[in-house]
Protein backbone atom coordinates (compact mmCIF):
# COMPACT_ATOMS: atom_id res chain seq x y z
CA UNK A 1 0.00 0.00 0.00
CA UNK A 2 1.29 3.14 -1.18
CA UNK A 3 1.52 5.95 1.96
CA UNK A 4 -1.24 8.65 0.29
CA UNK A 5 0.81 11.88 2.59
CA UNK A 6 3.67 13.22 0.47
CA UNK A 7 6.14 15.87 1.27
CA UNK A 8 9.61 17.28 -0.23
CA UNK A 9 8.46 16.83 -3.49
CA UNK A 10 4.98 18.74 -4.96
CA UNK A 11 1.64 17.85 -3.53
CA UNK A 12 0.13 16.28 -6.93
CA UNK A 13 -3.64 14.67 -7.16
CA UNK A 14 -4.66 13.38 -3.62
CA UNK A 15 -1.40 14.69 -1.91
CA UNK A 16 -2.71 18.04 -2.33
CA UNK A 17 -5.63 19.44 0.18
CA UNK A 18 -7.55 22.30 1.02
CA UNK A 19 -6.68 25.58 -1.10
CA UNK A 20 -9.78 25.43 -3.20
CA UNK A 21 -10.30 29.46 -2.42
CA UNK A 22 -6.66 29.99 -3.75
CA UNK A 23 -7.07 27.80 -6.62
CA UNK A 24 -10.52 29.77 -7.99
CA UNK A 25 -8.61 32.86 -6.85
CA UNK A 26 -5.69 32.19 -8.77
CA UNK A 27 -7.78 30.49 -11.54
CA UNK A 28 -9.60 33.44 -12.35
CA UNK A 29 -6.78 35.83 -12.39
CA UNK A 30 -5.37 33.98 -15.44
CA UNK A 31 -7.90 33.71 -16.92
CA UNK A 32 -8.33 37.70 -16.77
CA UNK A 33 -4.86 37.80 -17.87
CA UNK A 34 -3.67 39.33 -14.29
CA UNK A 35 -0.03 39.03 -13.21
CA UNK A 36 0.10 37.63 -9.86
CA UNK A 37 3.08 37.24 -7.32
CA UNK A 38 2.38 34.52 -4.62
CA UNK A 39 4.00 35.32 -1.30
CA UNK A 40 4.59 32.54 1.07
CA UNK A 41 7.07 31.36 3.42
CA UNK A 42 8.75 28.50 2.22
CA UNK A 43 7.34 24.80 1.98
CA UNK A 44 3.98 26.28 2.05
CA UNK A 45 2.70 24.47 -1.07
CA UNK A 46 3.22 27.12 -3.90
CA UNK A 47 4.62 25.62 -6.24
CA UNK A 48 1.78 22.78 -5.91
CA UNK A 49 -0.72 25.03 -6.02
CA UNK A 50 0.38 26.61 -9.32
CA UNK A 51 0.75 23.26 -10.72
CA UNK A 52 -2.54 22.68 -10.04
CA UNK A 53 -4.00 25.77 -11.15
CA UNK A 54 -1.98 25.23 -14.77
CA UNK A 55 -3.68 21.95 -14.93
CA UNK A 56 -7.14 23.65 -14.75
CA UNK A 57 -6.04 26.36 -17.35
CA UNK A 58 -4.93 23.65 -19.67
CA UNK A 59 -8.57 22.49 -19.02
CA UNK A 60 -9.77 25.97 -20.49
CA UNK A 61 -7.68 25.84 -23.14
CA UNK A 62 -5.05 28.30 -22.08
CA UNK A 63 -1.74 27.85 -23.07
CA UNK A 64 0.51 27.49 -19.83
CA UNK A 65 4.68 27.79 -19.73
CA UNK A 66 6.86 27.34 -16.71
CA UNK A 67 10.13 28.37 -16.32
CA UNK A 68 12.25 28.14 -13.37
CA UNK A 69 15.33 30.31 -13.36
CA UNK A 70 16.87 28.42 -10.47
CA UNK A 71 17.97 26.80 -13.55
CA UNK A 72 18.97 29.75 -15.35
CA UNK A 73 22.24 31.01 -13.72
CA UNK A 74 23.20 33.40 -17.13
CA UNK A 75 21.07 35.47 -19.90
CA UNK A 76 22.10 32.93 -22.45
CA UNK A 77 20.77 29.26 -20.19
CA UNK A 78 17.69 32.06 -19.55
CA UNK A 79 17.10 32.06 -23.55
CA UNK A 80 17.17 28.35 -23.90
CA UNK A 81 14.70 27.73 -21.52
CA UNK A 82 12.87 30.30 -23.09
CA UNK A 83 13.14 28.80 -25.55
CA UNK A 84 12.51 25.41 -24.82
CA UNK A 85 9.46 25.99 -22.84
CA UNK A 86 7.98 28.23 -26.22
CA UNK A 87 8.61 25.51 -28.38
CA UNK A 88 7.32 22.53 -26.10
CA UNK A 89 4.17 24.28 -24.17
CA UNK A 90 3.01 26.83 -26.86
CA UNK A 91 4.49 26.22 -30.37
CA UNK A 92 3.90 22.43 -30.08
CA UNK A 93 -0.08 23.10 -29.32
CA UNK A 94 -0.66 25.93 -31.86
CA UNK A 95 1.21 24.60 -34.86
CA UNK A 96 2.30 21.14 -36.82
CA UNK A 97 5.82 19.93 -36.32
CA UNK A 98 7.48 21.10 -39.60
CA UNK A 99 6.18 24.72 -38.51
CA UNK A 100 7.17 25.05 -34.70
CA UNK A 101 10.47 26.25 -35.26
CA UNK A 102 9.13 29.08 -37.30
CA UNK A 103 8.23 31.14 -34.53
CA UNK A 104 11.60 31.54 -33.76
CA UNK A 105 12.82 32.79 -37.76
CA UNK A 106 13.02 36.70 -36.35
CA UNK A 107 15.66 35.88 -33.38
CA UNK A 108 19.22 38.02 -33.76
CA UNK A 109 20.81 35.18 -32.71
CA UNK A 110 19.16 32.05 -34.02
CA UNK A 111 19.34 29.22 -31.81
CA UNK A 112 21.29 25.76 -32.77
CA UNK A 113 18.92 23.06 -32.52
CA UNK A 114 19.58 19.51 -31.06
CA UNK A 115 17.64 16.15 -30.91
CA UNK A 116 17.75 14.07 -27.81
CA UNK A 117 17.99 10.52 -29.49
CA UNK A 118 16.59 9.03 -26.31
CA UNK A 119 13.72 11.32 -26.39
CA UNK A 120 12.59 13.11 -29.15
CA UNK A 121 12.93 16.52 -27.29
CA UNK A 122 14.57 19.53 -28.57
CA UNK A 123 17.14 21.53 -27.18
CA UNK A 124 18.20 25.02 -28.14
CA UNK A 125 21.64 26.52 -27.42
CA UNK A 126 22.55 30.32 -27.90
CA UNK A 127 26.21 31.24 -28.41
CA UNK A 128 27.90 32.63 -25.39
CA UNK A 129 30.52 34.59 -27.68
CA UNK A 130 27.60 37.35 -29.05
CA UNK A 131 27.60 40.46 -28.58
CA UNK A 132 25.53 41.62 -24.86
CA UNK A 133 23.02 43.80 -27.42
CA UNK A 134 22.31 40.65 -29.53
CA UNK A 135 21.61 38.99 -26.74
CA UNK A 136 19.66 41.54 -25.14
CA UNK A 137 17.24 41.76 -28.12
CA UNK A 138 17.26 37.85 -28.16
CA UNK A 139 15.70 37.71 -24.93
CA UNK A 140 13.41 40.82 -25.45
CA UNK A 141 12.04 38.79 -29.03
CA UNK A 142 11.68 35.61 -26.73
CA UNK A 143 9.88 37.24 -23.95
CA UNK A 144 7.19 38.96 -27.17
CA UNK A 145 6.64 35.39 -28.59
CA UNK A 146 3.98 33.91 -25.77
CA UNK A 147 2.24 37.43 -25.78
CA UNK A 148 2.55 37.53 -29.65
CA UNK A 149 1.40 34.44 -30.22
CA UNK A 150 -1.61 34.73 -27.66
CA UNK A 151 -3.38 37.45 -29.70
CA UNK A 152 -2.72 35.84 -33.70
CA UNK A 153 -4.58 32.83 -32.14
CA UNK A 154 -6.97 34.08 -29.89
CA UNK A 155 -5.61 32.27 -26.61
CA UNK A 156 -5.02 33.32 -22.84
CA UNK A 157 -1.51 32.26 -22.06
CA UNK A 158 -0.35 32.05 -18.48
CA UNK A 159 3.74 32.33 -18.23
CA UNK A 160 5.37 30.90 -14.95
CA UNK A 161 8.55 32.00 -13.40
CA UNK A 162 9.35 30.09 -10.36
CA UNK A 163 12.28 31.44 -8.44
CA UNK A 164 12.05 34.95 -10.22
CA UNK A 165 14.26 36.24 -7.31
CA UNK A 166 16.99 34.68 -9.40
CA UNK A 167 16.42 37.73 -12.34
CA UNK A 168 18.70 40.36 -10.36
CA UNK A 169 21.35 37.59 -10.06
CA UNK A 170 21.45 36.79 -13.80
CA UNK A 171 21.19 40.16 -15.25
CA UNK A 172 20.96 43.60 -13.07
CA UNK A 173 19.23 44.66 -15.95
CA UNK A 174 16.97 41.82 -16.96
CA UNK A 175 14.03 43.31 -14.69
CA UNK A 176 13.56 46.52 -16.57
CA UNK A 177 13.87 44.61 -19.63
CA UNK A 178 11.23 42.05 -18.57
CA UNK A 179 9.18 44.80 -17.72
CA UNK A 180 9.25 46.68 -20.37
CA UNK A 181 7.91 43.77 -22.78
CA UNK A 182 5.44 42.31 -19.88
CA UNK A 183 3.59 45.33 -19.80
CA UNK A 184 2.48 45.27 -23.31
CA UNK A 185 1.04 41.55 -23.05
CA UNK A 186 -2.76 42.11 -21.89
CA UNK A 187 -3.36 38.54 -22.86
CA UNK A 188 -0.75 36.78 -20.95
CA UNK A 189 -0.61 36.18 -17.22
CA UNK A 190 2.59 36.25 -15.46
CA UNK A 191 3.03 34.30 -12.36
CA UNK A 192 5.69 35.27 -9.93
CA UNK A 193 6.92 32.48 -7.31
CA UNK A 194 9.82 31.89 -5.52
CA UNK A 195 11.66 30.68 -2.35
CA UNK A 196 13.53 33.84 -0.81
CA UNK A 197 10.15 36.12 0.25
CA UNK A 198 12.60 38.82 1.34
CA UNK A 199 13.75 39.90 -2.29
CA UNK A 200 10.34 39.15 -3.92
CA UNK A 201 9.01 41.61 -1.85
CA UNK A 202 11.76 44.21 -2.75
CA UNK A 203 11.29 43.53 -6.00
CA UNK A 204 7.76 44.26 -6.30
CA UNK A 205 7.23 46.80 -2.87
CA UNK A 206 10.15 48.67 -3.49
CA UNK A 207 8.58 51.68 -6.00
CA UNK A 208 12.53 51.98 -7.10
CA UNK A 209 12.25 48.83 -8.78
CA UNK A 210 10.70 47.97 -12.51
CA UNK A 211 8.46 45.55 -11.35
CA UNK A 212 6.59 48.07 -8.36
CA UNK A 213 3.04 47.37 -8.09
CA UNK A 214 2.99 45.78 -11.23
CA UNK A 215 1.24 42.90 -10.05
CA UNK A 216 -1.46 41.69 -7.77
CA UNK A 217 -0.22 40.29 -4.45
CA UNK A 218 -1.71 36.88 -3.24
CA UNK A 219 -0.55 35.47 0.06
CA UNK A 220 -0.38 31.84 1.15
CA UNK A 221 -1.09 30.76 4.67
CA UNK A 222 -1.61 28.03 7.12
CA UNK A 223 -3.97 25.56 5.83
CA UNK A 224 -6.69 26.12 8.77
CA UNK A 225 -6.91 22.91 11.38
CA UNK A 226 -10.61 22.44 10.23
CA UNK A 227 -10.18 21.62 6.54
CA UNK A 228 -6.63 19.68 7.61
CA UNK A 229 -8.83 17.38 10.01
CA UNK A 230 -11.24 15.75 7.47
CA UNK A 231 -8.19 15.35 4.93
CA UNK A 232 -6.43 13.42 7.22
CA UNK A 233 -9.09 10.98 8.53
CA UNK A 234 -9.67 10.62 4.94
CA UNK A 235 -6.32 9.86 3.24
CA UNK A 236 -5.85 7.31 6.24
CA UNK A 237 -9.60 5.31 5.13
CA UNK A 238 -9.02 5.22 1.72
CA UNK A 239 -5.66 3.36 2.49
CA UNK A 240 -7.98 1.02 4.91
CA UNK A 241 -6.65 2.56 8.10
CA UNK A 242 -7.90 4.73 10.71
CA UNK A 243 -6.39 7.81 13.28
CA UNK A 244 -7.72 8.58 16.75
CA UNK A 245 -9.62 11.90 16.50
CA UNK A 246 -7.18 12.89 19.59
CA UNK A 247 -4.26 12.03 17.55
CA UNK A 248 -5.15 14.30 14.83
CA UNK A 249 -5.79 17.15 17.23
CA UNK A 250 -2.02 15.99 18.34
CA UNK A 251 -0.78 16.47 14.88
CA UNK A 252 -2.47 19.94 14.24
CA UNK A 253 -1.36 21.15 17.60
CA UNK A 254 1.99 20.27 16.56
CA UNK A 255 1.66 21.95 12.58
CA UNK A 256 -0.77 24.22 13.65
CA UNK A 257 -1.85 23.92 9.51
CA UNK A 258 1.89 24.25 8.31
CA UNK A 259 1.25 22.41 4.98
CA UNK A 260 4.86 20.65 4.38
CA UNK A 261 4.97 19.99 8.32
CA UNK A 262 1.35 18.30 8.77
CA UNK A 263 1.64 16.51 5.78
CA UNK A 264 5.72 15.09 6.45
CA UNK A 265 4.38 13.86 10.09
CA UNK A 266 1.27 12.32 9.05
CA UNK A 267 3.50 10.77 6.91
CA UNK A 268 5.54 9.19 9.38
CA UNK A 269 2.16 8.48 11.42
CA UNK A 270 0.72 6.38 8.36
CA UNK A 271 3.65 4.37 8.03
CA UNK A 272 3.70 3.62 11.92
CA UNK A 273 0.06 2.45 11.72
CA UNK A 274 -0.20 -1.17 10.49
CA UNK A 275 -2.73 -2.43 8.38
CA UNK A 276 -6.49 -2.17 9.27
CA UNK A 277 -5.31 -0.56 12.45
CA UNK A 278 -5.52 2.58 14.19
CA UNK A 279 -2.97 5.14 14.48
CA UNK A 280 -3.02 5.95 17.96
CA UNK A 281 -0.53 7.97 21.13
CA UNK A 282 1.87 5.22 20.23
CA UNK A 283 2.22 5.53 16.55
CA UNK A 284 2.16 9.38 17.23
CA UNK A 285 5.38 9.22 19.51
CA UNK A 286 7.22 6.65 17.34
CA UNK A 287 6.46 9.03 14.20
CA UNK A 288 7.64 12.22 15.90
CA UNK A 289 10.93 10.61 16.93
CA UNK A 290 11.68 9.24 13.31
CA UNK A 291 10.71 12.57 11.84
CA UNK A 292 13.11 14.98 13.72
CA UNK A 293 15.87 12.14 13.19
CA UNK A 294 15.09 12.20 9.83
CA UNK A 295 15.82 16.35 9.80
CA UNK A 296 18.69 16.37 12.35
CA UNK A 297 21.00 16.48 9.26
CA UNK A 298 19.19 19.79 8.03
CA UNK A 299 18.20 21.26 11.62
CA UNK A 300 22.07 20.85 12.62
CA UNK A 301 23.21 22.65 9.27
CA UNK A 302 20.44 25.70 10.22
CA UNK A 303 22.22 25.55 14.01
CA UNK A 304 25.93 25.49 12.86
CA UNK A 305 25.21 28.55 10.23
CA UNK A 306 23.43 30.26 12.75
CA UNK A 307 25.39 32.78 14.78
CA UNK A 308 25.65 33.10 18.51
CA UNK A 309 23.15 35.62 19.07
CA UNK A 310 21.18 33.67 16.53
CA UNK A 311 21.42 30.40 18.11
CA UNK A 312 20.24 32.14 21.54
CA UNK A 313 17.52 33.45 19.87
CA UNK A 314 16.23 30.59 18.47
CA UNK A 315 16.61 28.12 21.66
CA UNK A 316 14.50 31.13 23.96
CA UNK A 317 12.16 31.02 21.19
CA UNK A 318 11.65 27.57 21.29
CA UNK A 319 11.30 27.64 24.59
CA UNK A 320 8.42 30.67 24.67
CA UNK A 321 7.31 32.49 21.76
CA UNK A 322 6.95 36.15 22.40
CA UNK A 323 8.88 39.57 21.77
CA UNK A 324 12.66 38.72 22.84
CA UNK A 325 13.54 42.42 22.49
CA UNK A 326 11.07 43.54 25.95
CA UNK A 327 13.43 43.13 28.75
CA UNK A 328 12.14 40.81 30.98
CA UNK A 329 11.82 38.55 28.12
CA UNK A 330 16.03 39.01 27.66
CA UNK A 331 16.43 38.59 31.26
CA UNK A 332 13.92 35.51 31.63
CA UNK A 333 16.09 33.80 28.93
CA UNK A 334 19.49 35.51 29.09
CA UNK A 335 19.73 37.10 25.99
CA UNK A 336 22.25 39.91 25.07
CA UNK A 337 21.49 44.05 24.81
CA UNK A 338 18.58 44.80 22.41
CA UNK A 339 20.74 45.60 19.34
CA UNK A 340 22.41 42.20 19.49
CA UNK A 341 18.62 40.64 19.76
CA UNK A 342 17.31 42.84 16.69
CA UNK A 343 20.51 41.93 14.52
CA UNK A 344 19.99 38.63 15.45
CA UNK A 345 16.09 38.57 15.14
CA UNK A 346 16.78 40.23 11.68
CA UNK A 347 18.67 37.23 10.23
CA UNK A 348 16.49 35.02 11.16
CA UNK A 349 13.35 36.59 10.03
CA UNK A 350 15.51 36.70 7.00
CA UNK A 351 16.37 33.37 6.37
CA UNK A 352 12.52 32.43 7.32
CA UNK A 353 13.64 30.60 10.41
CA UNK A 354 11.12 32.99 12.40
CA UNK A 355 8.14 34.71 11.31
CA UNK A 356 6.08 37.55 13.43
CA UNK A 357 2.73 37.51 13.99
CA UNK A 358 -0.01 40.75 13.61
CA UNK A 359 0.48 40.92 17.63
CA UNK A 360 4.39 41.54 17.19
CA UNK A 361 5.15 38.69 19.02
CA UNK A 362 7.77 35.99 17.67
CA UNK A 363 7.83 32.29 17.07
CA UNK A 364 9.70 29.31 15.27
CA UNK A 365 8.08 29.42 11.89
CA UNK A 366 9.28 25.67 11.13
CA UNK A 367 6.79 23.65 13.55
CA UNK A 368 9.87 21.04 14.17
CA UNK A 369 12.78 22.65 15.00
CA UNK A 370 11.31 24.41 17.79
CA UNK A 371 11.06 20.51 18.89
CA UNK A 372 14.57 19.89 17.95
CA UNK A 373 15.79 22.53 19.93
CA UNK A 374 14.30 21.93 22.57
CA UNK A 375 15.19 17.88 22.82
CA UNK A 376 18.75 19.06 21.87
CA UNK A 377 18.83 21.62 25.22
CA UNK A 378 17.78 18.42 27.47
Amino acid sequence: MTNPFRYGALALDDAFTNREAELAELLTDILNGQDVVVFAPRRYGKSSLVWRVSQQAIEQDVLVAHVNLMTTPTAERLAEKLAETIHDDLASTLFRARERLRVFSGLRITPVVTVDPNTGKLGFTFDAGRQPQDLDATLERLLELPGQLAAERGRKVALVLDEFQEIVDIDPDLPRLMRSVFELQPDVAHVYLGSKRHMLERIFNDENEPFWRSAKQMELGVIAPTLFRGYIDAQFARTGRRVDPDVVERVLDATLGHPYATQELCYFLWGETPEAGVAGDEQYDVALEKLLRAEHAHFGLVWEKSARAQRLVLQALAREPGRPLAGEYRRRHGLPGPSSVQRALDAVVKDELVSRDERGEYRIAEPFLGEWLRREEQ
